[in-house]
């Protein structure tokens, strides 16, 4: 008997909690307890007190494994909401991403128009090196990166998506 392997699929999930310690080791303990893969994990507080926090989760699931775990995350106590982003419909992802480049000569002839094509901004330069902060989708910055490697890429760091729904409706 052939048993179908569940397809996965990405989400992108918006959960509100109270801003208290601890509740980010708990939701990251809660899906590596589970076996579920955290792509791209972002916080930040909300609220005018700083009561309320917003944390974006990025996961790739089958969809009976995704309602387990949108499920679980509603039972925690600090969790206010949790909104399938991927689901609710139309919602616009950003990520920011700092690349440094080697560049001399003809390398940074091609990094600097690179970054033009790709409307990275040069936050950062020296004779031999240059820091282009760039954002947009995954891809965009996937496709960056990829090309910043063939003409010396140094480090890349990541801020990790952020999300939100189009519209009037709040997460």
């Amino acid at each position: 008997m052939h048993i179908r392997e569940e397809q996965r699929e990405r989400h992108t999930l918006a959960v509100l909690v109270d801003n208290e310690p601890g509740i980010l080791a708990r939701i990251a303990g809660l899906f590596s307890g589970r076996g579920y893969n955290i792509e791209s994990l972002t916080v930040t507080d909300v609220s005018e007190d700083e009561s309320v926090s917003r944390i974006t989760i990025v996961t790739s699931a089958s969809p009976a494994t995704l309602e387990q775990v949108i499920a679980q995350l509603d039972r925690l106590v600090p969790v206010h909401k949790v909104v399938d982003l991927t689901a609710a419909g139309p919602h616009v992802e950003r990520e920011l991403a700092l690349v440094k480049v080697k560049g001399t000569g003809d390398h940074r002839i091609e990094a600097l128009r690179l970054a033009d094509v790709y409307r990275a901004r040069v936050v950062d330069a020296t004779t031999t090196s240059f820091v282009f902060e760039v954002t947009g989708g995954t891809d965009k910055i996937d496709k960056f990166v990829e090309l910043m490697r063939e003409v010396g890429l140094i480090e890349v760091a990541r801020t990790g998506i952020v999300a939100i729904a189009r519209g009037t409706e709040a997460a």
